[in-house]
């Protein structure tokens, strides 16, 4: 795989790569980008022959990801999470059906894995990672332990007639899962058009299924965490199969105070940001949307939490972490064969 090139830049922590002699490759897939969630999206098509009018695609998926970012984007003002926030405790409010699978996967790996926490919105602003300016001194733990208890998936009830809040306040926030949802959302509609080889990729996240031309596979390169600022580099060569991939980390975004280095990432548990050696982690699923959630859960885990949680659910994970000798690698069971 060292033979590769980087053809499209597409995240925090992936890089899209093919061969050097791609440009003489005998078939071109068809390229579609544009604007979605706050960022970009790109689309590569290989259609095996298939006469497609290009424009009549892209409005298709541009009409699906409108959909998804009518209901779950906090900037359109009367979507669905922002009609949902400003409920008041045991009103029911109906949901789509692309609310619902999204509010339901992100319970149950709140439940799962006690790191990823969709109602915390308020707690990140806290420490200055929310749409709010970095706060100027660091929260007092009475300021922590009050928005603690005011927060948790287990204060939000989804049944058939819809979703409830127990807690007078709580909102929600679908960061860490929307993206990977409106990739899977992309990923269908082009399933349900005919199309096997494909590339979807949302704001650095990615699902892939099928071959490139010539039964190529699909490569993606793992971004090297330290190198220098500006620079991206690559770690490691992936061939991801038909899956999801999400990359997280915490080498990235980060901000100093009082003498202390604090990252982006904060663990509900404990209202803190976290302070450890993992540095980046990458996650294969089928869904997009889930390997998203995971690779944000495990990164505020830490190395071992997150070796053990990987385990334990036989996830393909592979995780980067610091050391006194450098960077250290772990690719779970799972995670081997795509290496």
């Amino acid at each position: 795989m060292n033979r590769m090139s980087t053809v499209l830049t597409v995240s925090l922590g992936l890089f899209l790569v093919g061969c050097d002699n791609a440009s003489h490759e005998p078939v071109k897939p068809l390229t579609l980008h544009g604007q979605t969630m706050g960022t970009t999206y790109n689309v590569k098509v290989f259609t095996q022959g298939k006469q497609v009018e290009g424009s009549e695609l892209q409005q298709k998926i541009d009409d699906a990801l409108i959909a998804v970012n009518a209901s779950m984007s906090p900037w359109v003002e009367n979507s669905e999470i922002n009609r949902f926030n400003g409920l008041n405790a045991n009103e029911v409010m109906e949901i789509s059906d692309d609310f619902r699978v999204v509010i339901a996967e992100s319970i149950r790996l709140g439940r799962s894995t006690k790191t990823l926490d969709v109602t915390m919105g308020p707690l990140i602003d806290l420490w200055g990672f929310g749409p709010d300016k970095r706060p100027t001194k660091r929260p007092e733990q009475t300021q922590l332990d009050d928005m603690r208890a005011h927060i948790g998936v287990d204060k939000l009830v989804l049944n058939e007639q819809g979703l409830a809040k127990t807690q007078n306040g709580l909102e929600l926030s679908f960061s860490a899962t929307a993206k990977g949802y409106g990739i899977d959302k992309v990923a269908l509609l082009l399933e349900q058009q005919g199309f096997r080889n494909y590339m979807v990729e949302i704001g650095g996240e990615l699902r892939v299924a099928g071959t490139k031309a010539n039964n190529k596979p699909w490569v993606i390169a793992i971004e090297q965490p330290d190198a220098p600022m500006g620079q991206r580099q690559i770690h490691k060569a992936i061939e991801p199969g038909n899956n999801g991939i999400a990359t997280s980390g915490d080498y990235r975004i980060f901000y100093e105070m009082d003498g202390e280095t604090f990252t982006h990432l904060i663990d509900p548990m404990t209202g803190m940001p976290v302070k450890h050696e993992l540095v980046s982690v990458t996650v294969l699923h089928p869904s997009a949307m889930t390997a998203d959630g995971l690779a944000t859960a495990l990164t505020v885990m830490g190395t071992e939490r997150a070796k053990a949680y990987a385990q334990q659910h036989d996830l393909a994970v592979y995780l980067i972490s610091k050391s006194d000798d450098g960077l250290v690698t772990y690719a779970s069971k799972r995670f081997k064969p795509y290496l």
